[in-house]
């Protein structure tokens, strides 16, 4: 299970680094405003939070990929930085909308759990 376990915290972990691209970079572009269903004036608006909010989730990537090197603590370091994963989901899913309970707090509970199943 933790080799399960790995394999989906590193997919969490580009899926954070591809939410970095999207919310630094293509934020007021066409893929951007598609992604997250905004107008040109909002994305305009809105860029410097976007990309504020996309550095977070580059933050979360670099903690995730830091807990899959190996060595002393690096359990806690993934338990760490999947429960912010599994909050940030939960707050987005409840405040943003609820596609963000599937795409980010799912996984996260997913990987969470076989972490846990593979210490038992």
């Amino acid at each position: 299970m933790t080799t399960a376990a790995n394999l989906l915290i590193a997919l969490i972990a580009l899926l954070h680094i591809w939410f970095l691209v999207l919310e630094m970079f293509l934020w007021t572009r066409p893929l951007g405003r598609r992604t997250f269903g905004t107008s040109a004036e909002f994305a305009a608006a809105s860029r410097v939070l976007a990309a504020n909010q996309g550095l977070y989730n580059g933050f979360l990537a670099a903690g995730l990929a830091w807990g899959l090197w190996p060595g002393p603590g690096s359990g806690a370091v993934k338990l760490f930085f999947l429960g912010c994963v599994l909050v940030a989901g939960l707050y987005g899913g409840a405040t943003v909308g609820r596609r963000i309970l599937l795409v980010q707090a799912l996984p996260a509970a997913l990987a969470l759990l076989l972490l846990a199943w593979g210490r038992g």
